[in-house]
């Protein structure tokens, strides 16, 4: 079974990828609306090791729907997603959202932010 996957950061790099899955994946280009990208400072080591950034972004909810964020949907395994939860810091939570072009995916947002 395979489930779908909004990234808009270290998971379209493909070594991210690689380290991840063990593959480089093939996407979609697709569209988050009603949020907005902040900075996010990562302190695991590990992570940093992989993506080769200690800055990330993270997408936070504005509930405006001029406010969008690009990125790519990809198709994972269910081991792979279990995978990306390992990879992502706490500060993320994964939730369902429905993207611009109408598909439902996994996507690791933040705190909602006020417009």
């Amino acid at each position: 079974m395979t489930v779908s996957l909004f990234s808009y950061g270290t998971l379209q790099q493909l070594e991210v990828q690689m380290a991840n899955y063990g593959r480089t994946l093939s996407g979609t280009p697709d569209l988050l609306r009603g949020y907005r990208l902040a900075p996010l400072e990562i302190s695991d080591p590990r992570v940093v090791a992989i993506s080769g950034k200690a800055l990330h972004s993270i997408a936070c909810a504005t509930g405006n729907a001029e406010d969008s964020v690009p990125g790519t949907l990809f198709e994972l395994s269910e081991a792979e997603l279990h995978a990306t939860d390992a990879y992502e810091v706490d500060v993320y939570a994964r939730i369902e959202a429905v993207l611009e072009s109408g598909r439902t995916a996994w996507v690791y947002v933040g705190q909602p932010v006020s417009s």
